[in-house]
């Protein structure tokens, strides 16, 4: 059986989180900004961390937001707080925050710097920075070998949202220093993803993500030609714990720039 949405994130990116855990170093007392935090696990783990302090989870999706209150609920965290919203211009408190983590959850913003400026001015002075974004699509397996399964000869679509857009630590560290970053480096993460207990259970969950669907959407064949190319690809990659595919991402660090 296929995990739900919500779950299927956060097992296809169980390894990763191990990582940005220790990157983020959640303190005590911190108050800690997660952008992007879906369903709240990165959010509650920040919580569970920071038990004489707080966690805000922030993202656009209420779906998430609510699976995410309700789980937090059910665990009797009192100080995790979660805020339907775009981070690029959500209305952040000032100089709030001391640390801000995000996973997966900063690529895709419209206007980016606009973004890590507004996050920035919720940050106090030195705080710190833990987001955890992909590396280029060219060294992330999962992503092209899905879309070439699925649509070989199609390209991907002009409004498609770009996981890889902070790729090039160039890129990132231009805009960070924009937003008022400093002190940025880069943690090279190579995990792989992981997509399913087995090939059925990996080809329902991937069935309902944009990336299949808008492959799909592009395509005039036949539907079950491109699922069996899929299957196909699956059992390529299937082993005994389960369907995984080779990544590669960055951990990004920062600190707030001290006026």
């Amino acid at each position: 059986m296929a995990l739900d949405r919500a779950d299927f994130y956060d097992a296809e990116l169980a390894r990763h989180n191990q990582h940005l855990r220790v990157a983020a170093n959640v303190g005590a007392d911190d108050r800690v900004l997660d952008i992007g935090c879906g369903a709240g696990q990165t959010t509650r783990e920040a919580a569970r961390a920071a038990a004489e302090g707080e966690a805000v989870g922030v993202d656009t999706s209420g779906e998430m937001l609510e699976i995410a209150r309700r789980r937090s609920a059910a665990e009797g965290l009192r100080n995790a707080v979660f805020e339907q919203g775009d981070a690029q211009s959500h209305a952040f408190p000032t100089a709030r925050f001391d640390l801000c983590i995000s996973r997966f959850g900063v690529m895709f913003f419209a206007d980016p710097a606009a973004a890590f400026a507004n996050i920035g001015r919720a940050l106090r002075p030195d705080a710190r920075l833990a987001w955890m974004v992909w590396q280029s699509a060219e060294r992330n397996q999962w992503s092209g070998a899905i879309r070439q399964a699925l649509a070989p000869a199609t390209a991907v679509s002009a409004g498609a949202p770009n996981p890889f857009s902070l790729g090039d630590p160039a890129v990132a560290t231009g805009l960070l220093r924009a937003g008022g970053f400093t002190a940025i480096d880069f943690i090279d993460v190579r995990e792989p993803v992981f997509y399913g207990a087995d090939v059925d259970a990996a080809l329902e969950a991937l069935s309902s993500l944009y990336l299949v669907t808008d492959a799909l959407a592009q395509t005039n064949e036949p539907p079950d030609n491109p699922r069996q190319r899929l299957r196909d690809l699956l059992e390529a990659h299937a082993t005994p714990e389960g369907v995984f595919f080779d990544s590669h991402a960055w951990i990004i660090t920062a600190r707030r720039a001290v006026a």
